[in-house]
């Protein structure tokens, strides 16, 4: 359902969220690892999320990676997914059709309007701190 790009992204995101939450800033190489993603692709990823005003990003020899405290809980899922693959999650064929609509729909058509529908509702209610919790104790992974 999301692109590579948009996989580590929220990974990323997460991880930053988790360690600000404790005041502690990342760098891009403890990021990569920690998620287990390549370094320069995840260096872009984050450029995005920077860009979009999701992360911050600080530079010079104690720089790195962070999300203020109080933007934790407001930050959505939904966000995060918009900065790196914009909203053709939202309007895409479930059989991958470059044209599916109500008036030329292909087989998938109806049931999959219903799943992107619960999904976009999904991603524009949950928030970075509701997913950090799991991580926190440990229930929940970004790395296996």
């Amino acid at each position: 359902m999301f692109s590579k790009a948009c996989e580590y992204g929220i990974r990323a995101t997460l991880h930053i969220a988790l360690l600000s939450m404790d005041g502690v800033r990342v760098s891009l190489k403890d990021i990569s690892r920690d998620i287990d993603s390549p370094v320069a692709f995840t260096a872009k990823i984050l450029q995005q999320l920077a860009r979009n005003n999701i992360i911050d990003s600080v530079k010079g020899p104690v720089g790195g990676f962070e999300i203020q405290k109080d933007k934790i809980a407001s930050i959505k899922l939904s966000q995060i997914v918009f900065a790196i693959d914009g909203d053709s999650i939202y309007r895409g064929c479930g059989l991958g059709l470059k044209e599916c609509n109500a008036l030329e729909p292909c087989p998938l058509h109806e049931k999959f309007v219903l799943i992107r529908n619960d999904l976009k509702e999904m991603l524009e209610t949950t928030s970075l701190y509701e997913l950090t919790k799991g991580l926190d104790v440990g229930l929940t992974f970004l790395k296996r």
